[in-house]
């Protein structure tokens, strides 16, 4: 069985760090070699920030970012090949998923956009890379999101268990890896992750994210405002969906709290750690399919697995549920994304199908992304 060496990057929502994996795959196992990341100076988060929203001279911007970004990924990539005695001619590709600033398959004309050059990481990595995953999804009919579900059931699923993997980043999601392969895989975002959390924080006290969620844990619960949150149509719809910081931002946020303006704003954060564990685990219970023949447990990834407090929530709505880490199951959790764009890499080289129809609503399974040869 061919074993070959791919590289995995992603920037997700969060726009904290920039992520890499060196990975040795086959058709049926991955292994994890070694990782690498770089966290972005608080300029380039406030940079993509802007990014995201409407705004002066977006081309150049995006393109110019675009490029930046993967210079920085081919620095962090040849330090990492220096470190494990590797060159690049023995990578067989790298996935390369590029900073989402805009993600819209709802709109007239459905499109996706990740900025980045993988012309400019190609040329000076020395490796070919694939990307623009997202999307011959989208042209398909489809969310183009979320495409880490198939890389969850080539690593994850199990014919013992139901299993749910929960992505806890700045978008929180989950998939359904049910232990029956003749019931289809469910895969969607649950709504805001860290995202809120995080922006609140920032805010309000200049960090970039609560650590254990203790300022969180300092505030109160405020049931009318979280009712309110709940009650936002994206909670109600029915997968496929997908989502992003274009919707889920400070503006959506004060919509909710503008008729509460006495609230301190740790209550504001307790609130919002509620609404983070609330909706995953309504999204779970909803997903679950009883009676079970098989036993189901819960494994988690993201950096929201960080924050203690919570994970507490997620205990407190999941009663009796086995929650742990995915790196239970071999995989670090801060590197599932990563890892699923070195994965889908070799799908895209191979002419292998990388999306789940059932996933993201696509009509068919479709082979994803772009090809830039070294």
């Amino acid at each position: 069985m061919t074993k070959e060496l791919y590289i995995g990057v992603m920037t997700g929502t969060s726009a904290d760090a920039l992520d890499i994996v060196l990975a040795e795959i086959s058709e049926t196992e991955f292994n994890t070699l070694d990782s690498a990341s770089m966290p972005f100076s608080e300029a380039l988060q406030l940079e993509i920030k802007s990014l995201c929203a409407a705004g002066p001279d977006e081309i150049d911007r995006a393109t110019s970012f675009g490029i930046r970004l993967s210079l920085h990924t081919d620095n962090l990539i040849k330090k990492l090949l220096t470190q494990n005695h590797l060159s690049a001619t023995q990578i067989c590709a790298i996935g390369f998923h590029g900073q989402t600033i805009r993600h819209q398959p709802l709109h007239q004309f459905p499109y996706s956009v990740q900025a980045g050059c993988p012309s400019t990481l190609a040329v000076n990595s020395g490796i070919t890379t694939v990307t623009d995953f997202r999307m011959a999804d989208i042209a398909d009919g489809g969310q183009g999101a979320p495409l880490v579900p198939a890389f969850h059931q080539f690593a994850f699923q199990s014919k013992q268990e139901d299993r749910f993997i929960v992505n806890i980043g700045g978008i929180a999601n989950i998939t359904h890896l049910p232990a029956d392969n003749k019931t289809p895989i469910i895969g969607f975002d649950t709504g805001p992750g860290n995202t809120l959390l995080d922006e609140w924080i920032k805010k309000h006290l200049g960090k970039p994210y609560d650590e254990d969620g203790r300022w969180a844990r300092s505030g109160t619960l405020i049931a009318p405002a979280l009712n309110s949150m709940l009650s936002d149509p994206y909670f109600i719809k029915d997968a496929p969906k997908s989502t992003g910081k274009e919707y889920f931002n400070l503006d959506w946020l004060n919509k909710h709290f503008d008729k509460y303006p006495t609230l301190r704003p740790e209550d504001i954060q307790r609130t919002l750690v509620e609404l983070t564990a609330l909706s995953i685990a309504n999204d779970i219970k909803s997903a679950r399919i009883e009676p079970s023949k098989t036993s189901s447990s819960i494994y988690l990834c993201g950096g929201g697995i960080n924050n203690s407090f919570l994970l507490e929530r997620l205990h407190e709505h999941l009663p009796g549920s086995i929650i742990s880490s995915t790196v239970t199951l071999g995989i670090h959790p801060q590197l599932i994304e990563c890892s699923a764009f070195a994965w889908l890499a070799r799908q895209t080289l191979k002419r292998l199908p990388g999306n789940i129809p059932s996933v993201t609503g696509a009509k068919n399974k479709r082979i994803l992304g772009g090809i830039y040869y070294a």
